[in-house]
């Protein structure tokens, strides 16, 4: 790791805030007819069309918070298949007016999606071993590398890759682009983390594998194969586990036949954002195993509403508009935060670190709870350092009724909806929902450390973005991530000085207001198995 890298990603970060005189610096103006493509194909690779099997999906929402709970499938084409389809395939086409949209389970900032993922398998039932890329388009499998030699006999192993395209992001959003790409690789994460735990299956990340080890694996090195196209950054592996875990390591092929050729997603560019590259290059991962964190005290979850889990996944939405008049029930609430407590059960069980980023939220209408600001600090370090660091006259009470092993604190009473809509780049969803929340990191000690962990702090808010979504979405609520808000402008609000703690994402939740000008039709024309 080079000297430098810190200073660099330090410099991107403060470059690319948003503050009240100016936003960060993006695009003068967009043209949506020329949207890049938001699918990558690989033209002259062979296509595998997967079944649709999430319908016949019998597991419950609860069920994937108890370990256990689940019987594991065993890994076959159709295994795959469903893992894909309630993961980062899409779940819906919508229509108003001239214009046709797909929305993914996975969500994106701007529903750019700059994810790609790509499965790589050993010995699975129905699939060569190999190399794929999963277009989500067809709810197919395009076959990138084929192992030339038998490998029959040895244990049956299935990862998930994870890449990102940047320019997606970067067409719209400028400079910023790289913290939504990384916000969305954690959103992914998160997805796969529950349609795993749906299955019977464990997730776990191939840590010991570096970035560039990552791009070899998947073909993203290949420059001849990206030729005139835009590239792909690798972000990260995920293995399935069932059973006791072996240790992690990359599979090994041999010689592998290679086949296809990205797509062009945007034949003419208008702008270049060379900080991007920097920032992706500074903060690669180097490729180091992580100890799991200590296992936190918390008493097991009340069980979340009784829904199908491939409903709540399918039906996951970014509300645009809330019903201001709206009061969330006090339990829902409670149990909203408690859903993001680091357990050892799905989706915190991925996720190889102790907690570091930590809600404040700004309470608008939550029956028998007063408005005001909150706090949830998600580790009894996080608490002590979070009261060093946030303003001296902050009451730091626990509220009436609060579960006690729940560690949410008011800070200031009062209505904040005006300063949540403020902060949040002036969107109205800021201030019309039941509350909305911005997600404090530990930042300066995290990356001081390990400058690379800067993906990863974004990668855990994403995670637990998708959390707040499914848990909504289960209690017949909506999320929305806001990724425009005025950093400093929030840091000030706080009495945040420094670089101790920076908010890298932020997110609202209420009873969502539906457009009936907006159409719905099924994600795919095929029917379902």
């Amino acid at each position: 790791m080079k000297d430098t890298d810190l200073q660099r990603i330090l410099a991107y970060h403060e470059r690319t805030k948003h503050r009240l005189e100016r936003y960060a610096a993006g695009p003068e103006t967009l043209d949506w007819s020329a949207q890049p493509d938001p699918f990558r194909t690989f033209e002259g690779a062979d296509r595998i069309l997967l079944p649709l099997l999430a319908d016949g999906l019998d597991t419950s929402f609860p069920e994937l918070h108890r370990p256990g709970a689940v019987p594991p499938r065993a890994l076959t084409l159709d295994s795959v298949g469903l893992l894909l389809e309630l993961s980062l395939a899409l779940s819906a086409w919508k229509e108003y007016g001239p214009d046709r949209w797909s929305l993914r389970c996975n969500p994106s900032s701007g529903n750019l999606h700059p994810t790609e993922g790509y499965v790589v398998c050993r010995n699975v039932e129905g699939l060569g071993d190999g190399i794929y890329h999963y277009l989500s388009r067809d709810h197919a499998l395009e076959r990138r590398a084929l192992a030339a030699a038998d490998t029959a006999g040895g244990p049956s192993r299935l990862l998930i890759g994870l890449s990102s395209i940047h320019w997606r992001e970067a067409w719209k959003y400028g400079e910023r682009a790289f913290r939504y790409c990384q916000l969305d690789t954690g959103h992914a994460v998160g997805a796969l983390r529950y349609t795993a735990a749906a299955l019977g299956w464990g997730l776990r990340r191939v840590d010991m594998a570096d970035a560039s080890a990552i791009a070899r694996l998947l073909g993203l090195d290949r420059a001849a194969d990206f030729s005139g196209a835009e590239g792909e950054e690798a972000e990260l592996l995920l293995e399935v586990v069932i059973g006791p875990a072996a240790p992690p390591a990359l599979p090994v092929f041999g010689d592998l036949a290679w086949a296809g050729k990205a797509n062009v997603l945007d034949p003419h560019p208008m702008y270049r954002w060379p900080v991007i590259d920097e920032v992706a290059d500074a903060s690669r991962w180097p490729g180091e195993e992580t100890p799991p964190p200590p296992e936190a005290d918390y008493p097991p979850r009340a069980d979340p509403p009784a829904v199908a889990a491939a409903a709540v996944i399918r039906q996951r939405r970014s509300a645009q508009r809330f019903d201001r008049r709206f009061e969330l029930e006090r339990a829902d609430f409670y149990a909203l935060l408690d859903a993001l407590l680091a357990r050892p059960c799905a989706p915190w069980d991925v996720w190889n670190h102790a907690p570091a980023l930590h809600p404040v939220l700004f309470v608008h209408r939550v029956t028998g709870l007063a408005p005001g600001l909150y706090a949830l600090p998600r580790s009894l370090g996080a608490e002590t350092k979070l009261r060093a660091a946030l303003r001296r006259d902050f009451a730091w009470t626990k509220p009436a009724g609060c579960p006690g092993h729940l560690p949410l604190f008011l800070l200031a009473e009062g209505g904040c909806g005006p300063i949540a809509r403020t902060v949040d780049c002036h969107q109205a969803i800021a201030a019309d929902s039941a509350f909305a929340l911005g997600m404090l990191a530990e930042f300066e000690d995290t990356l001081s450390a390990a400058p690379w962990r800067y993906r990863q702090l974004h990668w855990e808010a994403g995670l637990l973005g998708q959390t707040l979504y499914l848990e909504a979405e289960a209690r017949g609520l909506r999320g929305t991530g806001i990724g425009c808000y005025f950093d400093d402008a929030f840091h000030e609000l706080l009495g945040l000085s420094g670089k101790a703690f920076q908010s890298l994402y932020h997110f609202t939740v209420g009873k969502p207001l539906s457009d009936p000008r907006i159409t719905t039709e099924a994600p795919y024309a095929r029917t379902p198995a």
